[in-house]
C-alpha cells in the first residue's frame, strides 16, 4: 500500500477594503428600506393573527349569549324575507 500527500492549494488572503462611509442620506435612505421591509413582514403576520382573533372573540362573545353566527344570518335572512 503506498500513501499519497496530497495538500490544499494556497488559499489567497481576501483583502477587505473597508467601504466608504454613507452620507447621511443614504444612511436614511438604508433605515426607511429596513423599516418598510419589517413593516411589510409583520403585517403579513399581524393582520391574520388579528382577523382570527376578532372571528374567535365573536364566536365566544355570541356562545356566551347562547347564539351563533349561523342563527344570526338565518334571523337576518328571515327579516329581508318578510319585508
Amino acid at each position: 500500500m503506498t500513501s499519497e500527500l496530497h495538500e490544499a492549494p494556497i488559499e489567497a488572503t481576501r483583502i477587505v477594503e473597508p467601504q466608504p462611509k454613507l452620507s447621511w442620506r443614504e444612511q436614511r435612505q438604508r433605515r426607511r428600506r429596513r423599516r418598510v421591509w419589517f413593516e411589510e413582514i409583520l403585517g403579513w403576520i399581524l393582520v391574520p393573527a388579528i382577523l382570527v382573533g376578532c372571528y374567535w372573540l365573536l364566536n365566544v362573545g355570541l356562545a356566551a349569549m347562547g347564539t351563533s353566527p349561523e342563527a344570526l344570518m338565518e334571523g337576518f335572512r328571515t327579516i329581508t324575507d318578510n319585508l
